[in-house]
C-alpha cells in the first residue's frame, strides 16, 4: 500500500519543517533578482495582478499535484515515477518524466551556482564600499570587468557550490532541514531591516504606488505570457526539487494546507522585495525597467550613494546569497537521492559525484562570460543566433524542459493517476474543493502550460 511506504532518506520533522523547505526551494534568485525587474520592465502594478492571478491558476494546482506524486511515491522522481506509472496500470515507462525533472535541476544548478557566486563576490565588493560614489560607467565596468575574469567567476562558483554540497551531504534531517530553518529565517529578518531602511528614503510611497496601482493600459498580450512564465517558474515546478521534498513529507500533513503556506510565503518575500528595491531606485533617480542589471549594475550604485548604504548593500547581497542557497540544495538534491536509491551508495558518496559532476557543468556557463563569449554554435539557426553555451542552458531548461515537465504532471495526476489515489493522498474528500483542484489540472492548467512553452520556443507571438 502506498501510505505504508517510508523513504530510505528520512522525513521532515514537522509539516513547518517542509513549509521552509518547500519556501526555500521555491524562494530564490527569481524572487528578489528577476521579478523585480519584469515588474519594472512591465508596468508595476498591472502585471503583479496578473502575475498573483496566474500563481492561483497555473503554480499552485501544479505545485499540489508535484507534492502528491512525490508523497505518494516516497523516492527519487525518477523512481517514483516509476512506481506510481507501474501502480496505476501503465507503463513504467513514465521515469522519463523523472529523468527530465533530475536532469533539469542539475543542468540550472550548473549554471545558477555561477551567478549565485556573484551575489557572494558583491557580498565583500559592497562591503569593502567599492561602489562608494561610483559612477553608471564606473558600476557597469566594475561589472563586466569581473564577468570577463574567468579565474574570479571560477573562485566563487567553486565556493557556493561546495557550500550546497555539504548541507547536501548531510541528509534530511541533519543537512537540509538544518539549513533551511537557518536561512529562512534569516532571509526574512534581513528582508524585513532592507524594508525599513527602504521606509527611510523618502520614495517608499512612490514604490508603493508603482508596485500596487495597477495602471491597466501597460498591460499588454506579451506582459501576460510573461507573468504566466514566471508564476510557473518562481515555484520550482518540473525539476524534481518539490517531488522530492514532497517525498520526505509526514503522511498527516495537509497537502493543500502547505501548498498555500509556501506559495504565500514565496509570493510575499517577491513582493517584498519589491518593496525593497523600487524605492531605492527612485530615490536615486534610477530607471525601475532596468532588467537583468538592476541588482548587480543599478542597485549597486544606488548603495553607492546611499548613507549607509555599503551596510545595507552588503545585507541586500547576503540576502540574495541566501535565498540562492536555500535554492540550489533543493536543485541537487534528486539526482543525490536517485543515486543512493540505485547505486548502493552513501549520501557523502553520491553528494561528491554530483557536486564535481555539476561544477565541471558549470564551467561551460562561467567559460561563456570569458573565453568562450564568441562560441555561439548553433548560429545555423535563427532562433539561436547569438546565444552562448549559457544562453542555451538557460533556454534548454527555463524554456523547454521545465514546462514540459509541468506539463506530464498536470496530465500524470489526473488522466493516468486513479481519481481514488489522488484523492487519498490529498487527503481533500470529494467534496468542492478537491473538484476545483482536479478541474483546473486536468484542463485549465495544462492549456496555460502549453502556451508558455509555445510562446518561450517562438512558435507563437501574442503581442503583436
Amino acid at each position: 500500500m502506498a501510505e505504508l511506504r517510508t523513504s530510505i532518506h528520512g522525513q521532515w520533522s514537522s509539516r513547518w519543517a517542509f513549509v521552509l523547505a518547500a519556501t526555500g526551494s521555491a524562494v530564490g534568485l527569481g524572487n528578489i533578482w528577476k521579478f523585480p525587474y519584469i515588474t519594472g520592465e512591465n508596468g508595476g502594478g498591472a502585471f503583479v495582478l496578473v502575475y498573483l492571478l496566474c500563481i492561483a491558476v497555473i503554480g499552485f494546482p501544479i505545485m499540489m499535484a508535484e507534492i502528491m506524486l512525490g508523497r505518494r511515491g516516497r523516492q527519487s522522481p525518477i523512481n517514483t515515477m516509476y512506481t506510481l506509472a507501474i501502480e496505476s496500470g501503465h507503463s513504467g515507462q513514465w521515469k522519463w518524466l523523472g529523468w527530465m525533472g533530475v536532469v533539469a535541476g542539475f543542468l540550472i544548478l550548473s549554471y545558477y551556482s555561477v551567478i549565485a557566486g556573484w551575489a557572494l563576490a558583491y557580498i565583500f565588493r559592497t562591503a569593502a564600499s567599492t561602489f562608494n560614489n561610483v559612477t553608471p560607467d564606473g558600476v557597469s565596468s566594475i561589472f563586466n570587468t569581473f564577468l570577463a575574469d574567468p579565474e574570479s567567476l571560477l573562485f566563487w562558483h567553486t565556493v557556493f557550490m561546495v557550500m550546497t554540497m555539504l548541507v547536501v551531504a548531510r541528509g534530511v534531517s541533519g543537512g537540509l532541514e538544518k539549513a533551511v530553518k537557518f536561512l529562512m529565517p534569516g532571509l526574512f529578518l534581513i528582508l524585513l531591516v532592507l524594508l525599513g531602511y527602504a521606509m527611510s528614503t523618502g520614495e517608499f510611497n512612490r514604490g508603493l504606488d508603482f508596485l500596487f496601482n495597477p495602471d491597466f493600459s501597460r498591460i499588454n498580450q506579451e506582459s501576460v505570457l510573461i507573468a504566466m512564465g514566471h508564476a510557473f517558474f518562481t515555484l520550482s515546478l518540473g525539476m524534481g526539487a518539490i517531488m522530492v521534498y514532497g517525498s520526505y513529507l509526514p503522511q498527516n500533513a495537509s497537502i493543500a494546507g502547505t501548498t498555500f503556506l509556501i506559495v504565500i510565503a514565496d509570493t510575499a518575500v517577491a513582493l517584498v522585495a519589491g518593496m525593497v528595491i523600487f524605492p531605492l531606485v527612485f530615490a536615486n533617480g534610477l530607471e525601475p525597467g532596468a532588467g537583468p542589471g538592476l541588482i548587480f549594475q543599478t542597485l549597486p550604485m544606488a548603495f553607492g550613494h546611499m548613507p549607509g548604504g555599503a551596510v545595507f548593500g552588503t545585507l541586500f547581497f547576503i540576502l540574495l546569497a541566501f535565498a540562492a542557497w536555500s535554492s540550489s540544495i533543493s536543485l541537487i538534491e534528486p539526482a543525490v537521492a536517485w543515486l543512493v536509491e540505485n547505486h548502493n551508495m552513501d549520501r557523502m558518496q553520491a553528494s561528491v559525484i554530483m557536486g564535481i559532476a555539476c561544477w565541471l557543468t558549470g564551467l561551460l556557463t562561467v567559460f561563456s562570460f570569458n573565453l568562450l563569449a564568441d562560441f555561439t554554435p548553433l548560429d545555423m539557426f535563427e532562433s539561436f543566433k547569438g546565444k552562448t553555451l549559457f544562453d542555451l542552458l538557460d533556454f534548454l531548461t527555463a524554456s523547454i524542459m521545465l514546462p514540459l515537465g509541468g506539463l506530464a504532471i498536470a496530465i500524470f495526476s489526473v488522466w493516468v493517476m486513479g481519481r481514488d489515489a489522488s484523492r487519498d493522498e490529498l487527503d481533500m474528500g470529494d467534496g468542492l474543493a478537491y473538484k476545483l483542484w482536479r478541474f483546473l489540472v486536468r484542463y485549465i492548467t495544462p492549456v496555460a502550460v502549453i502556451i508558455v512553452f509555445l510562446h518561450a520556443i517562438g512558435m507563437i507571438d501574442l503581442a503583436g
